[in-house]
């Protein structure tokens, strides 16, 4: 499909740079899609005439849910990925920022470093506090730069495993989005905001940010209606934020996540599919997961691995019912993949609508309640 059918122009306002206090008094959009098929029709007020919105609460989410139904929500936890550091050549020094984006071995991290074209293969970044001295530094983590392609490089670090990873928490920052890094410097509240009540397995580099707006209150809201709550895992990637720079969509290569779930889970959630139950994702990660792990005739089975699933209108959903979300960027494969969910039109409509009622979008931002369409 044409990329630019994925586009939206979107105020500069709309973008959230904090997440609502508390978190669950975010703003929710609930979209009922026409199950009729859209045809070719363009006008705006036709396309809110065949989807169904109501505004809401994330608080009335418990509402929208029944007894039997599982929450399936992602636990992966975000690192401190954000490094800055100090290449010295001699007398030649440049100031580096690498964030790391996946892990490649008990030492090894690939990153995105800017600026790029300071850095060669054999150089040493030093990462940590210091002056313009690569002999100042009061607590430090040294890296070498393996390889280097159009701006990611290879690191290996000179401490690896569970003390490569102390190292990291302490002198790291959080890897806020481009949308926000841009506009503010990160703080120590950052630490909490980007991070999920249900975080618990560390490796993403960016946060399942649907997730973040859930509270203890809104979780036993949820089970005391009979739903019940499973756990599955991605490391959501860097790559969540890059543009599609394509012109269709199938010359698109999608970046690829690790991800796993369990066998009990798998076993649970079968089981309430047998039941009548249905499928409640907490965030596009959490769909992507579980319908990579679920065959084609709907089973979920056990999984450990990479996937790179890219979801596109025209996909046949095999796991997923209803997808609780953020709103994401245009152009990006996350707009695609909601709008392959609920409908094109219907989301073009939704988004309009939450521009026009002034939703707070991304990362920090409000959410929607997607019903699946077709």
């Amino acid at each position: 499909m044409r990329v630019d059918l994925f586009d939206f122009d979107l105020p500069p306002e709309r973008i959230a740079l904090r997440p609502a206090e508390p978190r669950d008094s975010a703003r929710m959009l609930v979209v009922r899609p026409d199950r009729e098929p859209s045809g070719s029709q363009q006008d705006g007020a036709s396309l809110k005439a065949r989807a169904s919105f109501e505004d809401r609460t994330i608080r009335d989410l418990p509402n929208f849910l029944r007894a039997g139904d599982v929450l399936v929500v992602n636990d992966t936890r975000v690192i401190p990925a954000r490094l800055n550091g100090i290449r010295a050549r001699g007398e030649n020094i440049a100031r580096i920022e690498a964030t790391l984006i996946k892990r490649g071995g008990s030492n090894l991290w690939r990153a995105l470093a800017k600026p790029g074209k300071r850095i060669a293969p054999g150089d040493r970044i030093r990462f940590g506090e210091a002056s313009e001295s690569m002999a100042c530094f009061l607590g430090h983590l040294d890296a070498d730069v393996v390889e280097r392609n159009e701006g990611e490089v290879l690191l290996a670090f000179h401490l690896d495993g569970a003390a490569l990873d102390d190292a990291i928490d302490r002198l790291g920052h959080m890897p806020l989005p481009p949308y926000i890094a841009a506009r503010r410097a990160d703080d120590d509240k950052d630490s909490y905001d980007y991070q999920t009540i249900f975080a618990r397995e560390a490796g993403a580099v960016a946060a399942p940010t649907a997730g973040l707006h859930f509270t203890p209150d809104l979780l036993a809201a949820i089970e005391a209606r009979g739903v019940a709550i499973h756990r599955v895992t991605l490391h959501v990637g860097a790559g969540t934020f890059l543009p599609v720079k394509v012109e269709d969509t199938d010359a698109h290569v999608m970046h690829s996540e690790w991800g796993s779930v369990s066998a009990e889970t798998a076993a649970a959630l079968n089981a309430a599919r047998i039941n009548g139950g249905r499928f409640v994702a907490v965030g596009t990660t959490a769909l992507r997961i579980l319908e990579s792990a679920t065959t084609e005739e709907g089973v979920v089975q056990p999984f450990s691995g990479d996937t790179s699933i890219f979801i596109t209108p025209g996909y046949r959903f095999r796991a997923i019912d209803m997808l609780l979300t953020n709103f994401h960027l245009p152009r990006s494969t996350l707009f695609m993949l909601v709008s392959a969910f609920a409908g094109l039109d219907t989301m073009q409509a939704a988004y309009a609508h939450a521009i026009r009622q002034e939703y707070r979008f991304y990362s920090y931002g409000d959410a929607c309640l997607l019903m699946r369409g077709g």
